[in-house]
């Protein structure tokens, strides 16, 4: 690195005013405080030399076309999009709880939620932030390149002009909560133009500023720049520099957002703007090494937790851009595996990036291009939220996780008035046929604000509160079982008030269904005994049953509920089309090759429906048989779960079809993998959005497809395709069951398996028909080698 940091009193800093009342903002708040003390490291991490760790371009992204060509960086509550053109640096900056709307609490004459910007709310843009730089246009350099650092998380660009290298960094410190654009220079060069700040919602230029939306959310942000060898100066509404030879540009921001219902999710004591410049200010202070190391430092401690390596790549792919790699990637067909693994990391840099401290990622995560995002860019609770944490625990990201379990914990309350005000009216379609109801569940769409949006969701519950439980599995931690026992414990209230019972044709038997629904999102609107309820439910029920008995808490309920599991009738196989049943129906009363997998949600994410002889006869079959039909071509985000549900099938080079499909390059918005490696999702025919599920599920997929858990079992390579087999490795994968494995293969075998204890006690470990039981103390280790072919 060539940072050639200067001592601050060496530096021309610009005078922001002292920031009053700052001790208002003290709190506990996971979103825009006062930041304590960073711990700042001496040295950088060592960095191990990964042909994954790096993703390069040779043009930068066009103004006009930032979600798709912009370079993503984020702190987990502050994002933002970075052109890195040579003349006119420009950031799309984000905060998570920048949001419009607000408790959302009537309904319509159809017992729907209002839907719209006004009413439900919309994820907006915090600010703009452009750096502009005099005789650095497109046209007057060469050599240009720009480059995302996945192992640092660092975006880099480089250029040529006039004989001098021009050079410049930008990343988003956790530690320091601030976004540092660094420029440098090798030659002699300098540096001269302005640095400019405005809001995105009617606010003017200026270092700083703080404004309002009508729901009252106050938001706010901040900027200062410092330069050595030259001048810098601010006149209040930009900041102007000149003849600089290094300019260090760092920029803050947020909202008063507070999780708490009864705050009425405002911190009314926090000033935004006052806060955002205090931010800029303690950060300008140290010098960019100092900054740089303090932010490699907490990236890392989650970033290291895993690595993985799917083979080698070829010389001639490796000499490619990214663009170019994805586009020779489709265009020959030929496996690059180097590629492949690139993708899964950036997966999990994005996860890292925008998911630690604030709000969960939101259907595009924290990265937008304007205020107008498709379906207000919300919370989807029928596939899209859960999606975007399926890759978390998988990945040694455990600890980003924790924005969904807080995120669902400060909306219950909110939740639960909703639920009981309106979920029985007759005018929902919905609604209780018992007339009773208790506990909570949630719409298709939810806003940070406890507002619901769109149709109710009945199973939106289950489905909910079974990823917050699997994170339990993975993580085997008490304390995170106890938060979410209230979660789990009212949704099983709200479902022993809604279940019907019925007697099924031909039999006297009575079995338990869900009460009318919709399996999202297609066909009939109010059949009742969907299978995506049922699947849901059970699952519910049982990991209920689990939290009660481990937790000792509420034995006679959990009884009850169990004793109402032992009812729920469960899907069978139509005798007409020989598919798992969607509906309790032999008919398809669908579209065959919809996009949802709404009725395979018992095969993956749940796991009741397993091809190891443990399933009722036929279901497994009815499963792949609905599963094909549905297709191989459709969104990223359901690509993505198909090859989940192929890899749980063992059907390998399916499953790799499909993560080979969502890396196709999306032209003229078409599905696929944008130039940014964003996830484009074709609405209509020329038109596409970024969708960020995707980038979450496909490098979920492609784990899954190495390893299987559940608690008490792990199978290894369950689902290795060709393009992997010769050799590769895996370190750092989370299991069900309270584990960590590091796996290391070669010719489709596993060469050598290290597992480790994050919680867990026993578990088997299997690879074909081998199976090895493991018992382990928390923390301790053992390693197993000599895998039969």
């Amino acid at each position: 690195m060539n940072l050639r940091p200067s001592h601050p009193s060496r530096r021309t800093l610009l005078s922001l005013t002292a920031t009053a009342g700052l001790a208002g903002a003290l709190g506990t708040l996971p979103a825009f405080t006062a930041s304590a003390t960073p711990q700042r490291p001496t040295d950088a991490p060592s960095l191990p030399a990964s042909p994954a760790g790096r993703l390069w371009w040779q043009a930068p992204a066009d103004d006009h076309s930032m979600i798709g060509q912009g370079l993503p960086v984020g702190n987990g509550r502050l994002g933002a999009l970075a052109s890195n053109d040579p003349g006119r640096e420009l950031l799309l900056i984000t905060d998570a709880t920048m949001w419009t709307g607000g408790l959302n609490d009537v309904v319509d004459q159809d017992g729907q939620f209002p839907y719209g910007r006004d009413d439900f709310g919309s994820f907006t843009l915090l600010a703009r932030l452009t750096v502009d730089l005099d005789g650095h246009d497109l046209s007057t350099v060469s050599g240009y390149r720009r480059t995302l650092d996945l192992e640092r998380a660092v975006v880099t660009t480089s250029y040529e002009r006039s004989g001098v290298t021009y050079r410049r960094e930008i990343f988003a410190s956790r530690p320091d909560d601030v976004i540092v654009l660094h420029f440098t220079q090798s030659g002699g060069g300098r540096y001269s133009g302005t640095v400019t700040l405005t809001g995105t919602h009617g606010e003017d230029a200026a270092t700083s500023f703080g404004a309002a939306f009508p729901n009252g959310l106050r938001y706010g942000a901040a900027v200062t720049a410092h330069g050595k060898g030259g001048r810098v100066t601010a006149d209040g509404k930009r900041v102007s520099f000149a003849g600089c030879k290094e300019l260090t540009v760092v920029v803050s921001g947020g909202t008063n957002y507070k999780p708490d219902a009864a705050a009425h999710y405002r911190d009314a004591s926090l000033d935004p703007e006052c806060l955002a410049r205090a931010k800029v200010r303690a950060a300008a202070a140290h010098t960019v090494g100092t900054l740089l190391r303090t932010h490699v430092t907490d990236y890392r401690a989650l970033y290291g937790r895993m690595d993985v390596s799917l083979g080698t790549s070829t010389a001639e792919q490796r000499s490619l851009d990214t663009w170019e790699r994805i586009r020779a990637r489709a265009r020959n067909g030929t496996p690059d595996p180097e590629l492949e693994a690139a993708f899964l990391q950036f997966g999990r840099y994005l996860m890292i990036s925008g998911s630690r401290g604030s709000l969960p990622l939101n259907l595009q995560g924290l990265w937008l291009d304007g205020n107008d995002p498709d379906w207000m860019s919300d919370y989807h609770t029928d596939i899209n939220i859960q999606m975007n944490y399926w890759l978390a625990d998988r990945a040694g990201l455990s600890d980003c996780f924790d924005a969904l379990t807080d995120y669902c914990l400060a909306q219950l309350p909110s939740w639960t008035d909703l639920t009981r005000a309106h979920f029985n009216d007759p005018r929902n379609r919905y609604r209780n046929s018992t007339g009773k109801i208790a506990g909570w569940t949630v719409a298709i769409s939810t806003n940070p604000h406890g507002g619901n949006g769109w149709w109710w969701h009945p199973a939106g519950n289950a489905w909910l509160c079974n990823s917050l439980f699997e994170h339990y599995e993975f993580t085997a931690s008490g304390a995170h079982l106890e938060r979410i026992y209230p979660l789990l414990k009212g949704a099983c209230e709200f479902w022993e008030a809604r279940l019907l019972t019925t007697t099924l044709p031909g039999s006297s038997k009575e079995v338990l269904i869900a009460d009318s629904d919709w399996s999202p999102e297609h066909g009939p609107l109010d059949a009742k005994g969907i299978t995506y309820a049922q699947e849901l439910v059970w699952t519910l029920f049982g990991n209920y049953c689990a939290a009660a008995a481990e937790l000792r808490k509420d034995g006679a309920y959990a009884d009850t509920v169990g004793a109402l599991r032992r009812k729920l009738h469960l899907p069978e196989v139509s005798p007409k089309t020989g598919w798992l049943e969607e509906w309790m129906s032999p008919d398809n009363l669908g579209e065959t090759t919809h996009r949802h997998l709404s009725p395979l949600v018992g095969l993956f994410p749940g796991d009741r429906i397993r091809p190891d002889g443990s399933t009722p006869p036929g279901v497994v079959e009815g499963a792949t048989a609905l599963l094909t039909a549905r297709g191989m071509e459709s969104f990223g985000w359901a690509n993505a779960w198909r090859g989940l549900c192929w890899a749980r099938l063992k059907d390998a080079e399916t499953a790799y079809r499909l993560v080979v499909n969502n890396l196709r390059p999306s032209i003229g918005g078409s599905n696929g993998t944008a130039f940014n490696l964003f996830d484009i999702y074709e609405v209509e025919k020329g038109r596409g959005i970024f969708q960020i599920d995707a980038n979450f599920g496909t490098p979920a997929a492609m784990i899954e497809m190495l390893v299987y858990s559940r608690p008490g079992h792990v199978e290894l390579l369950p689902a290795l395709p060709k393009a992997w087999a010769d050799s590769g490795s895996l370190t750092g994968a989370g299991v069900r069951g309270g584990f960590v494995v590091d796996l290391e293969w070669k010719q489709d075998r596993p060469t050598e398996v290290r597992v480790r204890s994050v919680g867990g006690r026993t578990t088997t470990i299997a690879y074909g028909d081998e199976s090895r039981t493991v018992s382990l103390q928390p923390g301790h280790s053992v390693t197993l080698k000599d895998f039969a072919r």
